[in-house]
């Protein structure tokens, strides 16, 4: 065809888009070390017996679930089998330009756990009600923790500060109830401040983190070590120096009474787990799904992804980046606070100093594993906490695991999360930079 001028009209651009499937060896590679791990178990540590997983949390409830009886040895080595097959499977798939999917990842960690725990529990009776109870119950610090670091990073602000701000909740928690309680004689009085003091503390650590960060333009992770110090600092100080001498009075936190949910309650294994726990563990449920609805359901959430990924065009919208930053960062700090009175009135157990014990790092773990989603972050934490319980109770038992090697593995199931398994991942673009307005 030609145009009036009797030229030719140019020749239309053909756009080809880049289809390519970025694959990882991590998955394959992890998988193969697993499987050698389970074999050498099965060649070099053979254990002979069988293996009693006791389903049930005790003889009073409603309905009872038959023990299961494994023999050690044929299941360690079925397991080893199906572990070879999916470690080839997941082989091909990579050389194919295939991902691996998750749910093969969580069929194969399935798999290895109970391979390991019945080998390790051969000869023995395996709890399972309270280790899932215990799991789930260590891990809640770690979900609250890993939402606040998702709401900060989603913002662009890389949350460093969730250790100080667990252990400044677990801090004003126990003496705001200790006083409260001992004061008014209520303690659901006491409880209810406890937790209201709790976010406060874990609020200001937030806003100073904010406050640095967003306003003074101060690195961000530098602020969020330095105010983990501080915070461990100044409770240790005020607990050798105010609260030892004190304790009757400022370090007797009441505890939350376990509440059981009629009928929910009463459901073999899921009942006693997630059905027969205390207030906070409830709330836990219910911030988990309003964190995940609000961000990915919500004008609010909306809001916060799009200054995380690029404020410049949310600032051209008329969002005002620096206060959605800050006030949400506040906000991610008071949940975390909320977190640590899990350490104290949650567990009734008095203030120590560090008590939290690296909590807020393995939050952030479990924020990176999950991939920056709320439900993917509490399954995280879900695994380090069963992973943390797990060392209890083979202890219990008598397993052969030495005892060094189990006192790790809550950092080293942290550390095959993050580096082996969780594959190629890309956070908020903006996280972690200031944003100047032009």
């Amino acid at each position: 065809m030609s145009t009036a001028t009797g030229s030719a009209a140019p020749a239309p651009q053909i756009v080809t888009l880049d289809t390519t499937v970025v694959t990882s060896w991590k998955a394959p590679i992890a998988f193969a070390v697993f499987t050698l791990v389970a074999l050498a178990l099965a060649v070099f540590a053979p254990r002979h017996g069988d293996t009693t997983y006791r389903l049930n949390a005790s003889e009073r409830d409603a309905i009872q679930v038959p023990d299961l009886v494994v023999p050690a040895m044929p299941a360690l080595w079925t397991v080893v089998v199906l572990l070879a097959l999916i470690t080839a499977y997941s082989a091909w798939l990579v050389r194919a330009k295939k991902r691996v999917p998750l749910w093969l990842i969580v069929v194969f960690a399935v798999l290895f756990l109970f391979g390991f725990l019945t080998w390790a529990g051969a000869g023995a009776t395996l709890p399972m009600i309270g280790l899932l109870f215990g799991s789930l119950s260590l891990a809640v610090p770690l979900i609250f923790g890993s939402l606040a670091g998702v709401i900060g990073e989603r913002v662009g602000v890389i949350n460093i500060a969730i250790e100080g701000q667990l252990l400044a909740g677990a801090f004003t928690s126990a003496v705001v109830a200790s006083v409260v309680a001992s004061s008014t004689g209520s303690i659901w009085v006491g409880l209810f401040s406890g937790l209201v003091g709790a976010m406060v503390a874990g609020l200001l650590v937030g806003m100073v983190l904010a406050a640095f960060s967003i306003k003074y333009f101060v690195d961000q992770v530098i602020v969020g070590v330095v105010l983990n110090v501080l915070v461990t600092g100044l409770t240790s100080f005020f607990f050798s120096q105010v609260l030892a001498p004190n304790a009757g009075v400022l370090n007797s936190p009441p505890r939350f009474p376990r509440l059981p949910i009629p009928l929910l309650s009463d459901i073999p294994i899921i009942g006693p787990v997630f059905f027969r726990q205390t207030l906070i563990v409830y709330i836990m449920y219910i911030a988990v799904a309003a964190v995940y609805v609000g961000l990915f359901h919500t004008r609010w959430g909306l809001r916060v992804r799009a200054v995380g990924e690029h404020p410049q065009a949310a600032d051209t919208v008329g969002i005002n980046v620096n206060r959605t930053r800050f006030w949400n960062v506040a906000l991610a700090g008071a949940i975390a606070g909320f977190g640590g009175t899990f350490f104290t009135i949650g567990s009734g157990i008095a203030f120590n100093k560090e008590m939290t014990a690296g909590a807020g790092f393995i939050a952030l773990a479990a924020v990176i594993f999950g991939q920056w989603d709320p439900i993917k972050a509490t399954l995280a934490a879900l695994l380090f906490g069963f992973a943390s319980n797990l060392q209890n109770t083979l202890s219990v038992i008598g397993s052969p695991v030495p005892s060094e090697f189990m006192l790790m593995l809550p950092y080293v199931v942290t550390i095959i999360a993050v580096a082996g398994l969780v594959g190629k991942v890309r956070g908020p673009a903006a996280a972690g930079k200031p944003y100047i307005k032009a």
